[in-house]
């Protein structure tokens, strides 16, 4: 029997993924033929940045040689096919060889979108798509200080952070009015723009290049429509992919009249014979420019190929996406720009946090229409399963959008409730029954699961879902579930913890290499930076520790909704001098800084642009002021009455006492931010049973009471122990905050924690008050040691030229932000607005 004979003409990550499809189906009576433009066979583009940051072409290889030979198919690289004869079912490549085929797909994918400007083509001017693209980036920003990305999409935002892990003063310069255009609302772009130019690139919004010259000072000037013009020493155009329809174009292969290769629901051109797949492939007047759909009509194309009357057809594909750009969760999830009438909406806003919800429901509030997440993606799989699988949503749907709801089991739907036809990792097509299937198999982590399923091996968004899966899977079949933190280490955040701590590890790079594999990620890098942060309170922006701190911690400052900073001395138990009040005023007026006293008993300002902060802290520091480390997971207050010092009421001298806490416990690095407070009587004017740690004073010594808070969901704090001496109520507290700390999540309040610990409060008491574990002493002495390495982190960093040059808008200026509008309100500076705010708990017509 003759071998049917396949040519595919493209061998990137969708054409690799057909040819994997066919030999996978039945490759023994196919004869198969790949034909490769590049150097090489299929790498992962999606991760394509990471090759600017430490990884080779190997790693990003999807095939290799040896396998294709294994399973003989024959490939050609580094010669592309020139023409397509649709009537003699021939190609001829550019070497000159002509192949037959009896069925030819086409995965030509797209080509960089290059805007017709004069002066695009020059020596310095960029595309981003290629390894070979990257190597001649990487080779010009080694002769630059400066560079431009053209184009504020997805791939213009990876781009832009390749380049400025290469040491690059970074703009990004964008034709629409926010950045993603496509995938975020305007309120959504804008905190995405913040959040991006907090890390130091600039972004230029309705911008249009009309002209690349000569510049003055630097390497190249670009004009701008507008009449305004930016100067840089490289350009990278990522402005947009075009479909790679050439050849079906000279073959008269019908194409949309704006591009592409028109197909019909089994991948099929206008000849039988010939499919086109990826990107270059046009399904009802729509390009898919993302992988998953790119491998679906890959399956769809190898099944028609092999048994059409078996081939369940291509019906689209869902566009969300899930990714993680310059450091930034964003994600986006069906139509969110109002184009269905009729909708309902809710937004969630914490600027404090920087977090953007927006939640866009049908007209009866019974289905999903579309999802924006900007600053938090934690609630993407359980929307984007509800949206996929046409689930029930709950009677508000406003909670699915709601943080930290602990005891709310509306706003979750739990794993098990996903139907089993569920599209678990939309990349590759694997259901919740072929994950089921899976471990019925054999397989029983992470590793097995990818091996065998391909789940979350293509852009990784689906990894946290498909883990959940496989746990709530194997704990039916009663299998033990392990709670490895990511893929990078098998171990626990406990386990973690114990191991630098006993090991006395005091790097991530010391603890990857280990106990760890690979380079990390946005799961274990903070992780990990907390944990090293709480136990040996080094210097947070030591060289060594830098990538794993967040946007605050990076500048020392709580980043505000506008992109500037608040600058938070810390003031304990409020107490002040007038001459520090002076200082603290004449700071505000000189850098005109709105102020405001706090509720928990300091003096805020408001409104400091970055390039600003080291002026400001130096006079501060100068008058004897340190970090009231406002942007840290740490402790932040001790609120406080005036206690029996002035209070007729007063019992015992809360003031002392509650700066005696805040200088002890100051600097001390958490899980979560920590409040304390301490009341002189119990007529609690402190609020200390709202607090993490709260006192309050009692005729025979003081009464302890931990895991309070306030926010959404508050929580009154439980009496630990009463009339306790000073030196006790140290000793408890030493010995509470330590063990929080060693057992405690990332990002977990002392409040959660208490509710999620095994035993409860009774527990803890025979941790910390009866010791019944022996961890006294050790927990006391970690406290000790912790104490003793304090320091003024904002000191430290002014001490520093090196560090001093991070707070700058600018790399090679020290011009300020201009961009930054502001209104007066109350004689004070205050943001300008920037549209209104919705109600979370109001749905509004869209």
């Amino acid at each position: 029997m003759k071998k049917q004979r396949i040519l595919v003409v493209g061998n990137g990550m969708v054409g690799n993924k057909l040819i994997d499809n066919l030999i996978q189906a039945d490759h023994h009576h196919i004869d198969i033929m790949a034909f490769s433009g590049e150097p090489r066979l299929a790498y992962d583009r999606v991760h394509l940045t990471s090759y600017l940051t430490g990884n080779h072409a190997q790693d990003l290889a999807l095939v290799d040689a040896d396998y294709y030979q294994q399973h003989q198919v024959h490939f050609s690289l580094n010669d592309k096919v020139t023409q397509i004869d649709p009537l003699a079912q021939t190609v001829t490549t550019e070497s000159g060889r002509l192949e037959s085929y009896d069925k030819l797909v086409l995965a030509t994918g797209s080509y960089p979108f290059v805007p017709p400007i004069s002066g695009n083509d020059q020596e310095h001017c960029h595309v981003y798509r290629t390894l070979e693209d990257l190597d001649a980036i990487k080779r010009s920003s080694q002769r630059s200080r400066a560079s431009v990305v053209i184009g504020g999409g997805l791939l213009g935002l990876e781009a832009a952070n390749a380049i400025q892990n290469l040491g690059l003063e970074t703009h990004i310069v964008e034709f629409a009015p926010r950045l993603m255009a496509v995938q975020l609302d305007q309120e959504g772009g804008d905190l995405l723009r913040r959040k991006i130019e907090a890390m130091g690139v600039t972004v230029h919004t309705q911008k249009v290049t009309t002209e690349i010259v000569a510049g003055e000072t630097l390497r190249y000037r670009m004009n701008f429509n507008d009449g305004s013009h930016l100067e840089t020493d490289m350009i990278v155009f990522s402005a947009g992919i075009r479909p790679q329809d050439k050849l079906a174009r000279a073959a008269d292969i019908a194409v949309g009249e704006r591009g592409g290769i028109e197909i019909n629901q089994y991948c099929q051109t206008s000849h039988a014979n010939i499919y086109a797949i990826g990107e270059c492939a046009l399904w009802q007047q729509q390009i898919f420019g993302l992988v998953a759909p790119g491998y679906q009509m890959a399956k769809v194309a190898a099944q028609h190929i092999l048994s059409p009357e078996q081939t369940t057809p291509f019906t689209g594909a869902d566009m969300s996406t899930k990714l993680k750009l310059l450091g930034v969760d964003v994600a986006s999830i069906g139509e969110v720009h109002g184009k269905t009438e009729g909708t309902l909406s809710y937004t969630y806003k914490d600027d404090i946090e920087q977090v953007y919800k927006h939640l866009i429901v049908s007209s009866d509030k019974k289905k999903i229409v579309g999802v924006v997440l900007v600053g938090d993606t934690q609630a993407y799989s359980n929307l984007l399963q509800i949206r996929q699988n046409g689930m029930p949503l709950p009677n508000n749907p406003s909670v699915l959008i709601l943080p930290n709801l602990v005891n709310d089991d509306s706003a979750a739907i739990g794993v098990e409730a996903l139907p089993d036809k569920a599209i678990i990792c939309s990349c590759f097509d694997v259901s919740k029954a072929a994950i089921k299937q899976a471990i019925i198999s054999g397989c029983v982590n992470m590793a097995d699961l990818k091996a065998s399923t391909n789940a979350s091996t293509g852009c990784g968004g689906c990894s946290a879902l498909a883990k959940q899966v496989l746990d709530s899977e194997l704990a039916k079949l009663g299998v033990e579930v392990n709670n490895h933190l990511c893929e990078h280490f098998a171990y626990s955040r406990q386990e973690l913890s114990d191991l630098i701590r006993v090991q006395q590890i005091k790097t991530f790079e010391a603890l990857l290499a280990r106990y760890g594999n690979g380079h990390g990620c946005e799961v274990c890098k903070p992780t990990v930076g907390s944990i090293l942060a709480s136990f040996w309170n080094d210097y947070i922006l030591q060289q060594e520790h830098l990538e794993l701190q967040d946007t605050n911690d990076l500048y020392l400052g709580n980043m505000q909704k506008d992109g500037t900073y608040s600058v938070v001395p810390r003031i304990p138990a409020g107490e002040i001098t007038p001459e520090r009040l002076i200082v603290l005023g004449e700071v505000a007026r000189d850098f005109n800084l709105y102020s405001k006293i706090t509720g928990g008993q300091r003096i805020d300002l408001f409104g400091a642009q970055l390039n600003d902060l080291p002026a400001i802290w130096q006079r501060l520091v100068d008058a004897g002021f340190e970090t009231g480390h406002a942007y840290g997971k740490s402790l932040r207050t001790v609120k406080s009455c005036v206690g029996s010092a002035w209070c007729r009421y007063g019992v015992q001298d809360s003031m002392e006492y509650a700066i005696d806490l805040e200088n002890r416990y100051k600097g001390l690095r958490s899980p979560h931010k920590l409040k304390f407070a301490v009341s002189g009587c119990t007529r609690e004017c402190a609020e200390a049973q709202s607090k993490d740690i709260g006192v309050i004073a009692t005729d025979k010594g003081w009464n302890l009471f931990i895991c309070g808070n306030g926010g959404m969901r508050p929580r009154h704090a439980d009496l630990f122990a009463t009339d306790l001496d000073t030196t006790t109520l140290i000793r408890y507290i030493d010995r509470l905050l330590m063990f929080y700390i060693r057992t405690a999540d990332r990002l977990q309040r002392t409040s959660v924690w208490l509710e999620n610990l095994d035993g409860g409060i009774d527990y803890l008491k025979d941790i910390i008050i009866d010791d019944k574990l022996g961890l006294g002493a050790e927990l006391e002495q970690a406290m000790a040691d912790s104490i003793s390495k304090y320091q003024c982190e904002w000191k430290t960093t002014l001490e520093s030229p090196e560090k001093r040059q991070r707070f700058q808008h600018f790399i090679n200026s020290s011009e300020r932000d201009d961009g930054v509008q502001f209104i007066e309100i109350r004689h004070q500076k205050s943001p300008a607005p920037k549209g209104n705010t919705l109600e979370i708990d109001k749905p509004v017509t869209a």
